[in-house]
């Protein structure tokens, strides 16, 4: 028995009452752990019909880690607002505090501040009101003491969302005297012992009854985490259908790569620094394929090639930064320009599964280290019917048929489409890729012919991943507050119905 004492003493405390007993106030009376108590009535119930339990289930709101720290110290919106002087503070000095990013977004949104971007040392933010009331700190303590239920559904959800709140579901046992009850414990045996039959003791023994259907104890093996099998799925799928693997192991990659080949303009949002990465050693790149570089230039700043360009001074000091790569489709223009150069051009079908990095704020969808999915084809002729057909071979392939296509926009595809597949569980249609077909002004440059076109498609993995193995937050699969049991429990395999 795990603790005879609190079984003794839970006994007692039934033998007083006519009716039964809450296992969680008898912990809490006992100062006890409400598990200790629980162990007692599971060890209680082996012993047949002392006593009867009855599993019952309640749901109360908690302040998670981060909650609580709020409680203590305030909202990330209200630590931006006292941390913003009179005479305001550099938007980038803001950015570097702990709580900078969420709560500048939610002081926005509050209009508690105001940003001056044409201010001479730069953006500055300034205050546009003398005070606040700090409303999510205080609906926390209200949780805190234990009177959630003066807040109104739509709050709590609200901070359920943001996870500063968690409903919690407490599972307790309402216990009440058996036909054969008893404040007496005895042990049961679990062995028979050589000593027993010698002298004849286990005539006078009570023995626990052995239980044919427990189960043995699982042997030690190794473990897939479930990321790793659905990758493994994606790249068997690649295979069957013919693609090569691209090599994708230089997550360093220079802007010219990561951007400018893929006809991405270097005033594009996407290169500022609040979506890349960019290194400081080394800062800059410094081989290039001058006479490609020369073509790429030129596109984007003149023209050519049936393009009118986007008639910009392009800069090779912009192209020469060095970023971790925000997307794989930088390792397909280079795997496109190496196919260029042969002397006679052959179809090629490329695949990749890799890490990709983008300086995004960290949420149950989103995270700054993520995989990205990427298949190419290369050949003579293709249109967008060839596109729209391999899509469905490919997820078919995945157990998706019913796909939808919507026009989309692209820097480096023209015409681009967004893919989307009916959701059997959530009733509705949800996006599952990106696609498109490279743009002239991203091939010929390159030196590929001018009557060959590449079609390409792209998804993340984890979402796939997070949909397969029912997990609704992104970081309870990637990252540091990964529960390493989720990659012990999760199956060998799953078996689609």
């Amino acid at each position: 028995m795990a603790d005879t004492g609190v079984a003794e003493t839970l006994l007692k405390r039934i033998e007083k009452v006519d009716g039964g007993v809450d296992s969680v106030e008898v912990a809490t009376s006992l100062g006890v752990e409400h598990q200790a108590v629980v162990g007692a009535v599971k060890s209680l119930l082996t012993l047949g019909d002392v006593i009867s339990a009855e599993l019952r289930s309640s749901k109360h709101w908690e302040l998670t880690e981060e909650g609580k720290e709020i409680a203590e110290q305030g909202s990330h919106e209200a630590r931006v607002f006292s941390a913003i002087p009179p005479d305001g503070l550099p938007q980038a000095e803001l950015m570097k505090l702990s709580f900078g990013k969420i709560g500048f977004s939610k002081a926005m949104s509050n209009k508690w501040i105001r940003v001056d971007k044409s201010h001479a040392g730069g953006p500055r933010i300034f205050r546009t009101v003398d005070s606040i009331q700090d409303q999510v700190r205080d609906k926390l303590l209200v949780v805190q003491k234990g009177d959630g239920t003066q807040l109104e559904e739509k709050e709590k959800n609200e901070l359920k969302k943001r996870k500063l709140l968690s409903e919690v579901t407490l599972k307790s046992y309402w216990i009440t005297k058996g036909s054969s009850f008893s404040t007496s414990v005895s042990k049961q045996e679990t062995d028979l012992t050589p000593e027993m039959i010698a002298t004849g003791s286990w005539k006078e023994k009570k023995f626990k009854p052995y239980n044919f259907e427990a189960m043995g104890i699982a042997p030690d093996c190794g473990h897939l985490h479930p990321l790793m099998k659905v990758r493994t799925q994606f790249r068997q799928i690649f295979l069957e259908m013919g693609f090569s693997e691209m090599p994708t192991n230089n997550f360093i990659e220079s802007s010219f790569w990561n951007f400018d080949s893929l006809f991405q303009p270097q005033q594009h949002p996407a290169r500022d620094q609040h979506d890349t990465f960019f290194l400081s050693d080394p800062a800059l790149a410094h081989e290039f394929p001058l006479d490609y570089l020369e073509r790429v230039k030129r596109v984007h700043s003149e023209g050519g090639y049936g393009s009118q360009g986007y008639k910009y001074d392009w800069k090779i000091e912009e192209a020469q930064k060095n970023i971790l790569r925000t997307h794989t489709t930088a390792v397909s223009a280079r795997m496109l320009y190496k196919l260029a150069q042969q002397e006679k051009f052959t179809p090629v079908k490329y695949f990749s599964i890799d890490r990709v990095f983008r300086n995004e704020t960290l949420d149950a969808t989103h995270l700054a280290e993520f995989h990205q999915i990427e298949g190419v084809v290369a050949d003579y002729g293709l249109t967008l019917g060839d596109l729209m057909g391999i899509l469905h071979q490919f997820f078919t392939k995945l157990g998706i048929t019913k796909l939808r296509f919507k026009p989309a926009y692209n820097p480096y595809t023209e015409p681009s489409m967004e893919v989307f597949s009916y959701h059997e569980g959530l009733k509705r249609w949800v996006e599952v890729g990106n696609s498109g077909v490279f743009r002239p002004e991203m091939l010929l440059p390159m030196g590929l012919p001018q009557d060959v076109s590449v079609i390409a498609w792209g998804l993340s993995l984890e979402r796939p991943t997070m949909i397969k193995y029912g997990i609704n937050n992104i970081r309870e699969l990637v990252g540091h507050k990964v529960n390493l049991q989720m990659v012990y429990d999760s199956p060998i395999c799953l078996l689609d119905s």
